[in-house]
């Protein structure tokens, strides 16, 4: 064959192509080359067509497709060729995703372009939207600014027009985050969980702790420390990040118990190894009771100096005035249960080391303690064992 019959044929074939599809119809094919003006598309079989390049651009003058991708277009000539356009159909198909989104409840992105009246103009993709102030944060927004330039995660709440009006909540969005993630949380708080949580507020008698998706538990302040504790104000602050561990779940009531100290060695685990009956140790009274003083001898060990031990006063309570909470006083131990956690306790008077006598009748005896030691050892224990 010459070479005009080889050209006469190639436009043959070229003119039989464009003869099967007709301006205005709507086709769709795989993006298969880019050239410096047209980009060429393959819609099925040999038919091979062309779109110009800035219809495949964004408003950066960016590319959104690429070789290999899918897209849709109408024809707008089949002269000397077949020629694409996407006009018209970005925007469906973009309103038509909005609008699936909207009645689906799907989450949209979107970035916060401004600030305006009342609220924020939001681009999802190529399409302007509104979003309420009450409907960007599930806090309140001090700085409206601080959300422009940011993009996050939005709900259609209002899809009107054709999609021509957009109302977003980016606040439905979070609190579904925070629902789904409350209901994960509460998968893994079971009693002996480990978890780390922020302090939301502080009581005398405890603080609550944020562990995540709005769940709060409470740790109180008996919990906080093996050392008796005056205060929850004195161990945390609002803000604090600790780690706790569950000691009980109620979930009829909704309430979760932490603890703190129970992440720590139980220091009466090892009291054997420090204590012993006949040692002498200073101690901190913590507390006063009708039947005797508690003592604090480590962070998390007390004993109890019965009030039989104390010097005879003449009065019933008259032992209770040479002690008060706070004071720093050195006593003899004369008794230990470590089974019990009970440790008895005899105040040693200052200078003599006097060991006072539970028989306010019987003389002190003067010197080194031991050789009073048996003697008022019976006799605390007697007096324990009546409490």
């Amino acid at each position: 064959m010459s070479e005009p019959e080889e050209d006469f044929a190639a436009m043959f074939e070229a003119s039989e192509k464009a003869r099967r599809f007709e301006r205005g119809q709507t086709v769709e094919g795989i993006v298969v080359a880019f050239g410096e003006e047209v980009a060429f598309v393959s819609i099925g079989g040999k038919s091979e067509a062309q779109i110009d390049v800035t219809e495949l651009k964004d408003a950066n003058g960016a590319f959104d497709v690429s070789v290999g991708d899918r897209i849709q277009a109408k024809i707008v000539s089949t002269s000397g060729g077949i020629m694409l356009s996407r006009k018209g159909f970005r925007n469906a198909a973009t309103h038509r995703e909005l609008e699936e989104a909207f009645n689906a409840g799907i989450a949209v992105e979107g970035k916060v372009e401004k600030t305006v009246k009342g609220g924020y103009e939001v681009r999802i993709a190529r399409e302007r939207a509104f979003c309420p102030l009450s409907q960007i944060d599930i806090v309140r927004t001090v700085d409206p600014a601080a959300h422009e330039g940011k993009t996050y995660s939005f709900r259609i709440i209002e899809y009107r027009d054709g999609g021509q009006t957009l109302v977003l909540s980016r606040r439905k969005q979070l609190e579904e985050e925070q629902r789904a993630s409350a209901d994960a949380l509460r998968q893994s708080i079971v009693a002996g969980a480990v978890l780390t949580g922020r302090v939301a507020s502080v009581l005398d008698y405890g603080a609550f702790v944020e562990l995540g998706g709005g769940i709060q538990g409470l740790l109180h302040v008996s919990d906080m420390s093996w050392s008796r504790v005056p205060s929850a104000h004195s161990v945390v602050a609002v803000g604090d990040e600790i780690t706790v561990r569950v000691l009980r779940v109620d979930e009829a009531a909704g309430k979760i118990s932490l603890g703190l100290k129970q992440l720590l060695d139980d220091p009466w685990s090892t009291a054997g190894t420090r204590f012993e009956v006949g040692q002498v140790r200073t101690g901190r009274v913590t507390r006063l009771a009708e039947f005797g003083a508690f003592v604090e001898l480590e962070p998390g060990i007390e004993g109890l100096a019965h009030a039989s031990t104390f010097p005879p006063t003449g009065s019933p309570r008259g032992w209770a005035k040479t002690v008060s909470p706070g004071t720093n006083a050195t006593f003899e131990v004369v008794s230990l249960d470590l089974a019990q956690k009970r440790i008895g306790l005899a105040l040693v008077e200052e200078g003599s080391r006097r060991i006072a006598l539970a028989d306010p009748n019987e003389p002190p005896v003067q010197g080194e303690t031991k050789g009073a030691i048996g003697s008022l050892g019976d006799k605390l224990r007697d007096a324990l064992g009546k409490r």
